[in-house]
């Protein structure tokens, strides 16, 4: 599956060739993505890289997840993906990473709304949920841009490192989505 999100941006579903490169990029950002991201700590070998796309690719064939990769020109700089898909409720949540010398240019932003725009628009979701933790700024502050609602905080709803964290959860209906202006401060996609 792949979403051109512009002329340089490009989501696109991990194939088992990406794995030597997504681990690298994870690798690369260790330090950067640990903070928010329990998986960085399970992710030791390429091999690791290599049976996370084989799952996710068998997720997606069972309509459960989908996980696609962010390139930039041909190059891998981050992560979206959805998972928890409920079919009957059509909600599913989402989560996103991206290299740390790849933020504050835009990218995220308008990766989220191509992915977005697909999950509504293409897969008929009634309802997109975003889960980050309280001071995981850069992922609120995404969230808001994207117009998503909080609806609560769940205490100590995920462990990170070995602690009890907090997850915060904001929401986006698809008749929100289709209303919704544009962040007049991001570049259009």
């Amino acid at each position: 599956m792949i979403i051109q999100v512009n002329e340089q941006l490009l989501l696109r579903t991990y194939l088992p060739e990406d794995a030597p490169e997504l681990f690298q990029c994870v690798s690369d950002n260790r330090a950067h993505l640990r903070e928010f991201l329990p998986w960085v700590d399970i992710t030791l070998k390429e091999a690791d890289s290599a049976t996370f796309i084989e799952i996710t690719g068998d997720q997606e064939r069972d309509q459960k997840a989908i996980a696609m990769g962010i390139f930039l020109n041909g190059q891998l700089i981050g992560g979206i993906g959805m998972h928890e898909w409920n079919h009957s409720l059509k909600k599913c949540q989402i989560g996103y990473w991206l290299a740390e010398q790849q933020q504050n240019k835009g990218y995220m932003y308008r990766s989220a709304v191509a992915f977005l725009d697909f999950l509504f628009n293409q897969l008929g979701m009634n309802k997109v949920e975003i889960c980050f933790l309280p001071f995981n700024t850069r992922s609120g502050t995404l969230a808001q841009k994207l117009n998503a609602k909080v609806e609560g905080v769940l205490r100590h709803n995920c462990r990170l490192h070995g602690s009890f964290e907090d997850t915060v959860i904001a929401g986006i209906l698809s008749s929100e989505w289709k209303m919704r202006k544009p962040d007049p401060d991001q570049p259009p996609r």
